[in-house]
C-alpha cells in the first residue's frame, strides 16, 4: 500500500550527494478515527447512555482502559514509532477520553498537548487534535460550526501554529463530515454543507496568502471523487501541475481501488480517510513540503484480521460486543520533509 514507494524515496534521497540524513527534517501528521471512543460515564448532555455500564455496550471502565492501550498502539505505529508532531482524532467523546489517550497509555512519554471543544454532535461525538508542543507552537485555535437544519453534526477544528525548527506556518484542520446514515444520495446535502463551511475558511486563508501550508485531514465519509469534495471543497487531483492558492486531494491515488484504503464496507475497501493539502506544499521542493509517496495508510498486521475477501481493520465492536481491537478504520499518515541546507 505504497510503503515501499514511501521508503525507496526517502532510501533515494538520503543516497543524493546533495541532501544527507542531517540536512532532513521530516514531521509527520498522523489522522485516525478512533471508532466510538467513550468514557464509561453518562453525560445527560448527549444520548451516550449506551455506552455505559448499563447500557447496550456495557461499557466499562476496564474496557475503555483496554480500548486506549489498543488505540496507542496503532498510533505509536503510524508514527512510525516515533512521536508523530500532529495526530487528528475523530470520534472521541470529550477531553477527558482525550486527555488519558495522551498522558495514560504508551503515547505518554510523548507529553503531548491537544485541542478539543464539546461540539453540538447528539451523540457526543467530537474531533481533537494531539500535538507535540516541543516542534509545533499552536498560535491560534477555533471550530467551525456546521449549521444544519435537522440532527447536529460535529465541528471542524482549525488551528493555526507554527514548526519550530524550520519556523513555517501550518493551518490544519481536522474533519469529521456527517455520516451516510439514511443513505449517500439522501444525505450528501449534508456533506456539501460542511464543505461549504470549510471552503470559506481556506479561501480566505488564500487571500491573504497563496502560498499558504493547509492540510486538511479526518474521516469525511466521502470519498475523493465525490462531489462535496473534488467540486465544493475543489480538491484537484493533477498533482504534477500543482498551484499556490489552489487544493490538492493526496488521496486522490488510491480512489476507484477497491482493494486498498482506510476502511471496509460491503467487502470493498475505500478512502474516507484523506489528506488534502494546499499547492505550495506540493510545488515547494525547496522548502516545507510533501508529496505523493510520503503518503500512506498504516497496515500493519496487528491492526487487521481476515475476513471473506483478505483482510479488514480489526475494529473495535462488533455490533455492542467489544471485540478488543481497534478501530474500523485504518489510520493514515503524512510526511511533511524540508532539507535544512
Amino acid at each position: 500500500m505504497n510503503r515501499f514507494v514511501s521508503f525507496a524515496f526517502v532510501f533515494l534521497m538520503l543516497l543524493s550527494p546533495s541532501v544527507q540524513a542531517e540536512d532532513l527534517v521530516s514531521f509527520r501528521i498522523v489522522s485516525y478515527n478512533l471508532e466510538n471512543l467513550f468514557d464509561w460515564m453518562d453525560d445527560p448532555k448527549t444520548d451516550d447512555d449506551s455506552f455505559t455500564e448499563e447500557g447496550d455496550h456495557q461499557w466499562t471502565e476496564k474496557k475503555f482502559r483496554r480500548k486506549l492501550s489498543n488505540l496507542s498502539k496503532a498510533l505509536v505505529a503510524a508514527g512510525g514509532w516515533q512521536t508523530p508532531v500532529v495526530i487528528g482524532l475523530c470520534e472521541v467523546e470529550n477531553a477527558f477520553v482525550v486527555n488519558e489517550l495522551a498522558h495514560n497509555t504508551e503515547l505518554s512519554y510523548a507529553d503531548y498537548s491537544f485541542v478539543h471543544r464539546d461540539s453540538p454532535d447528539q451523540r457526543g461525538v467530537d474531533v481533537a487534535m494531539l500535538y507535540d508542543a516541543k516542534r509545533f507552537q499552536l498560535i491560534t485555535q477555533s471550530f467551525l460550526r456546521v449549521h444544519l437544519e435537522e440532527r447536529p453534526t460535529r465541528d471542524i477544528l482549525y488551528a493555526k501554529g507554527v514548526l519550530k525548527e524550520t519556523g513555517d506556518t501550518l493551518h490544519l484542520f481536522v474533519n469529521h463530515w456527517p455520516s451516510r446514515y439514511g443513505g449517500e444520495l439522501e444525505s450528501e446535502a449534508k456533506r456539501i454543507k460542511a464543505a461549504q463551511v470549510l471552503r470559506h475558511t481556506t479561501d480566505s486563508i488564500f487571500s491573504h496568502n497563496k502560498e499558504a501550508n493547509i492540510v486538511i485531514m479526518g474521516d469525511f465519509n466521502e470519498y475523493p471523487s465525490n462531489e462535496s469534495i473534488s467540486r465544493t471543497l475543489g480538491a484537484f487531483k493533477q498533482w504534477e501541475q500543482a498551484e499556490a492558492g489552489n487544493l490538492y486531494n493526496t488521496c486522490f491515488q488510491y480512489d476507484g481501488n477497491e482493494s486498498v484504503g482506510s476502511h471496509k464496507f460491503e467487502g470493498r475497501w475505500g478512502m474516507l480517510d484523506q489528506f488534502i493539502i494546499s499547492g505550495h506544499l506540493l510545488s515547494n521542493m525547496n522548502g516545507l513540503h510533501t508529496n505523493l509517496s510520503l503518503v500512506n495508510i498504516c497496515n500493519e498486521p496487528f491492526l487487521l484480521k481476515k475476513d471473506r475477501t483478505g483482510f479488514a481493520p480489526k475494529r473495535a465492536f462488533l455490533g455492542t460486543l467489544f471485540a478488543n481491537g481497534f478501530s474500523d478504520h485504518l489510520p493514515i499518515y503524512m510526511d511533511l520533509i524540508i532539507n535544512k541546507k
